[in-house]
């Protein structure tokens, strides 16, 4: 397709443009926007195979600044070329009528009508939904019949002989198929051990390892040093997902683990990784499938997950509204201990918190609303390695009054004045983050049984020590500022704090032969802005007395000033670590 380059060309003079005209520009944008984005996707496969990891953290980061500016862009054009005042109105009516003619019949169709959504808020500051100048649709959306689904999708059926050797021979067939531009160190020996873990996992869910054939996805998934491929077992009206993941060694490709559980395959979905890297022209096709092997993954999850994070907000928004239309339950104070940076809220039958800035923050925080989002946006463009939750940056949203009880509706209009006021009937927010919502770590601690206590201090630990190796220091190591999924896993979400680990200067606190300097309140000694002192952290964490030897049995280190030091030489040296979005237990052993 060949398209004009909006780019270039010279923007006509004012109040020249027709409907059909601004359309076009826009229609335009995006698909230069689209060719920008696949371009930059298309690219994980050579920095899979030639190992060019810091390269591929480059792409990722430049792909996410990609809408953004794309939008910004299109605005700035515009703005000259479109009528002002109650014209402007009609004007762009006609324009969304045209633009619906020009996208009619695009693959992807629902990332086209977000990029006109977002000049559109942009152009008029929307507030709420204006379903006349936007693309509005808060039902449900099909995605492609399986009959439609041929190009993206290949089947192949079970051997006729029950021997593991045949279903070996199998996997080896599917895998050789897939173009990753390098070899397999042993694609036989790995498809064996394959097939063995297959028949084991289909005994287990089905008694039987039995099944009628293998759906797979033609498209190949990177993300950070990982490659996978995906897929399901089909057995009579049962599916399970059936996900290779790759790494690429010194010595070729090896299958690192087959994933075979819906809580295995969502959790490399997780709204806690950074985004994959696939190319497909249909991304229905694409959604439809993930949907179809991890059904309680929210619709808006999966489109962040494959980079169309845009796409991802549209979809949350329009799936709070419409559970707001058919439900009546209200906003409520988001449970866990109250933060002095955030107003948290929540809606108790939708899986997400809201969170505000507050106008004005309470000693000892010293930090600024601009920093604020400053650290949101890092989390955003930084690879969250499974710690970090992805929060969702909205403008302008509405909510009607009677959602709010008054000890919130107080809350907000007395703590972020600034960003939240009522106009008639609606609660107006200029400015909020969506997260998903987790269970909070202190309160996970105090009413929990002691086997899953123990645990997320064991979790903890190791989300402190995987930001770290990520080049991030929390800075708040408060357990409030933790939560936890319903996998189990520990994760962040409070970043007010935050800060890169390569920024801090970790120090052990001075020597002193004084009981007045021991028993002050105020450190004896200078201390700068970025210092951090390990050994004072069991003060700042809190956990059941009886915990605590756990904490110090598996993660003692973390109060000695040697880890962390140790940690900025590795950073230094420019290694990145390897994560892993699945159990340590689910990899392949391989015996040098």
């Amino acid at each position: 397709m060949t398209v004009s380059d909006e780019s270039s060309a010279e923007p006509p003079s004012a109040g020249a443009a027709t409907p059909a005209e601004v359309a076009q520009r826009i229609a335009d944008a995006f698909t230069n926007f689209d060719g920008e984005f696949l371009s930059i996707t298309r690219r994980a496969q050579t920095r899979f195979a030639r190992r060019e990891w810091h390269l591929h953290q480059f792409d990722a980061q430049q792909r996410l600044a990609l809408h953004k500016g794309a939008v910004a862009r299109m605005v700035e054009r515009l703005d000259p070329i479109i009528p002002s005042g109650d014209p402007q109105r009609t004007f762009w009516q006609d324009t969304k009528v045209a633009y619906a003619d020009l996208i009619e019949g695009r693959p992807d169709l629902e990332l086209a009508e977000t990029f006109f959504n977002s000049v559109t808020r942009r152009v008029f500051t929307t507030v709420g939904v204006d379903s006349a100048l936007e693309f509005r649709w808060f039902g449900t959306t099909a995605f492609p019949r399986s009959e439609l689904e041929s190009a993206a999708v290949a089947t192949y059926h079970r051997p006729r002989s029950d021997d593991p050797g045949a279903i070996a021979e199998l996997v080896a067939q599917i895998l050789g198929r897939y173009k990753i531009g390098c070899e397999f160190e042993n694609l036989e020996a790995d498809a064996a051990l394959i097939a063995a873990r297959m028949d084991r996992r289909l005994r287990e869910v089905w008694d039987t390892p039995t099944f009628d054939g293998i759906d797979m996805l033609t498209p190949v998934f990177y993300r950070n040093k990982g490659a996978y491929i995906l897929g399901r077992v089909r057995h009579l009206n049962r599916v399970i997902p059936l996900m290779f993941a790759l790494r690429n060694t010194d010595a070729g490709v090896v299958i690192d683990a087959v994933l075979m559980s819906e809580s295995d395959a969502s959790r490399v979905f997780s709204f806690t990784r950074s985004y994959f890297h696939v190319e497909w022209e249909y991304t229905g096709e694409l959604i439809g499938f993930l949907k179809s092997i991890m059904p309680m993954k929210p619709i808006a999850e999966l489109y962040t997950a494959i980079g169309y994070n845009q796409h991802g907000k549209t979809a949350l928004y329009r799936a709070f509204y419409r559970h707001l239309e058919h439900s009546n339950s209200r906003f409520e104070i988001a449970r866990g201990t109250k933060g002095m940076v955030m107003s948290v809220f929540t809606l108790p039958t939708f899986d997400v918190v809201f969170k505000i800035i507050k106008d004005h923050f309470a000693p000892p925080k010293k930090t600024t609303r601009r920093e604020v989002m400053d650290r949101y946006r890092l989390v955003f463009q930084h690879d969250r390695v499974g710690r970090m939750v992805d929060a969702q940056e909205f403008e302008n949203l509405s909510f009607s009054i009677d959602r709010f009880p008054p000890d919130l509706l107080d809350e907000l209009l007395s703590e972020c004045a600034n960003t939240v006021e009522i106009d008639g009937d609606q609660v107006v927010v200029k400015h909020l983050y969506t997260e998903r919502r987790l269970y909070p770590l202190d309160l996970y601690l105090r009413e929990m049984g002691t086997a899953r206590a123990r645990a997320s201090v064991i979790e903890y630990g190791d989300a402190i020590k995987d930001l770290a190796t990520a080049n991030i220091f929390p800075g708040d190591l408060f357990a409030k500022n933790f939560g936890v999924t319903r996998h189990g896993s520990v994760v962040f979400y409070d970043y007010d704090e935050l800060a890169l680990l390569s920024e801090c200067r970790f120090r052990k606190v001075p020597d002193t032969d004084r009981y007045e300097d021991e028993m002050s309140s105020q450190p004896w000694f200078s201390v700068e802005p970025n210092d951090v002192f390990p050994e004072e952290f069991p003060t700042f964490m809190w956990f059941p007395k009886d915990l605590w030897p756990v904490m110090h049995e598996h993660h003692g280190d973390l109060f000695d000033v040697t880890f962390w030091k140790n940690l900025q030489n590795v950073h230094a040296s420019g290694e990145l670590a390897d994560f892993y979005p699945y159990p340590e237990e689910l990899r392949f052993t391989r015996v040098a």
